[in-house]
Formats: C-alpha cells, structure tokens, sequence
C-alpha cells in the first residue's frame, strides 16, 4: 500500500526532529520511506502564539493497515518527545495519516482521507512535491487540488532536500 504522512516541527533543532522521524519510520520492518518532499516553513495556524514550522510530505510503501500504520506514526511522536498539552501547540514533531492507498475510513480512531488536509498549504505543498510522480488511480483530485491551491502566504521553501530510499539517508 502506498501512503502519505505529513510532518511538522516548531521545537528545539526542527530539522532534526523530521528527519528523525522519517528515518525512524523507515527502519520499520514493514516499510519504506519512497519519496520526501522539500522543506517549508510555515506559520502556525489554529494557536498563532508560537513559533513557525518546518513542514514536509513523506511518501511510503508499507504493508500496514492504516490504523496500525497511524499507531506507528503515534509511537515515533512519543519517541521523539511529543506531547499534547494545547491542541495544535508547539511540538517536537507531529505525523499525521494523509492518504493511504486512496482508501477511506470514518470511524473513531482515523479519518482518511485527512479531514483538513485541502484546507492546509501546509499540507498542500509539500504534499504536491511527492504526489506530482505517482500514478496511483484517484490522486489525480488531490494533484489538482494542490496544484490549484492558492493563498500560499505563510509558506515559504526552506530547504531542498533529498531522500536515497535504497540507502534510507538524506543525501545533500
């Protein structure tokens, strides 16, 4: 199955702490980190009195389900210090279940697709730097959904990144 997570990071080395979580992520038995997005920084939204993010998209292959995939995610947020004292507050690092294999789920663990996903540039544009290669039947309404997202203030690139899916290491 092929999946998308997005990450955010507004506390301590904000780099580290995504980068961290996607090789954690990829170490797993039962999955492979295939793609990652650039960078960006982003202004906080919901609870505005914090610092920015850095945000990006990752794509996956896993033979998880998707909620044993989002225990996963919940696991390697813990791991790397995450709490959840203020909702959308500052945060070591946050994962978040984008899409799985285009299927849906509305029960009370995990909604997918994400349900705010198309209202977050944060989400949308990164998200487009992974989705623009895959071919997957059904991503063709998110593609152009990022495609055509627009107020991209409060975005801006950060870094360029590069991700070795063989060798599961950022390569500069």
């Amino acid at each position: 199955m092929t999946a998308y997570i997005g990450l955010g990071s507004n506390i301590g080395d904000r780099e580290a702490y995504l980068k961290q979580a996607i090789v954690t992520l990829h170490l797993q038995e039962n999955l492979e980190v295939i793609r990652c997005s650039s960078i960006y920084e982003t202004d906080p939204v919901g609870f505005v009195d914090q610092a920015s993010f850095l945000n990006m998209v990752i794509g996956v292959n896993t033979s998880l389900s998707a909620v044993e995939l989002l225990r996963l995610m919940l696991h390697v947020e813990q791991q790397l210090g995450r709490t959840r004292d203020v909702r959308w507050g500052p945060r070591t690092v946050d994962l978040d279940l984008l899409i799985y294999d285009n299927g849906t789920s509305e029960d009370s663990e995990l909604t997918l697709p994400h349900p705010r996903m198309h209202e977050r540039q944060f989400v949308l544009v990164p998200l487009l730097d992974v989705i623009q290669e895959d071919t997957t039947p059904g991503l063709e309404t998110v593609q152009l959904m990022a495609s055509e997202a627009t107020g991209r203030e409060g975005i801006q690139l950060w870094k360029r990144t590069y991700w070795h899916s063989e060798s599961g290491h950022f390569v500069n």
